[in-house]
């Protein structure tokens, strides 16, 4: 009897082995895609027509047909909700722009964090492991979200 209670023992055993290893293989599988790195992609500033790879303004992109708000930063708006008249529309230009240099600079990767309000994915992007956001935030062309002082409107 103890000679079938062992095998069964040892059965469990790798059982467990076998589903923590699957376990392992999901979550990096699912870590890898979150944090895939993207190299040689021309992204320029968004125009008319239709959205696949583009720099709606400093806080939003289209990325492969993907609709990504960048999380934990807000740049300033060129077209709706204007606080700070000429001086946030050229800041809301200037944030776009420098977005668009170190999308186009250096590799980068997209850390997905679910969907919005409005359906879009939320997301961390990253250049040389640094977050855009905090780098346009040092750059006053940002603020911190959603505490941050909205210094253009001043």
């Amino acid at each position: 009897m103890s000679r079938i209670l062992f095998r069964v023992g040892s059965l469990r055993t790798e059982q467990r082995a076998v589903q923590l290893l699957l376990i392992i293989l999901i979550v990096t599988s699912l870590s890898a895609l979150a944090t895939t790195v993207y190299a040689e992609t021309i992204i320029q500033k968004c125009g008319g027509g239709n959205r696949v790879t583009c720099v709606v303004d400093g806080d939003t992109i289209w990325f492969q047909g993907e609709r990504i708000r960048l999380m934990d930063y807000d740049t300033p708006e060129l077209k709706t909700n204007i606080c700070g008249g000429q001086k946030e529309k050229k800041l809301a230009i200037l944030a776009s722009t420098r977005l668009v240099e170190i999308l186009n600079g250096q590799p980068f990767t997209i850390e997905r964090h679910g969907l919005d309000k409005y359906g879009r994915t939320l997301a961390v992007i990253r250049s040389n492991d640094r977050d855009v956001g905090e780098m346009l935030i040092a750059e006053r062309l940002a603020r911190s979200w959603p505490d941050g002082d909205e210094f253009w409107c001043k």
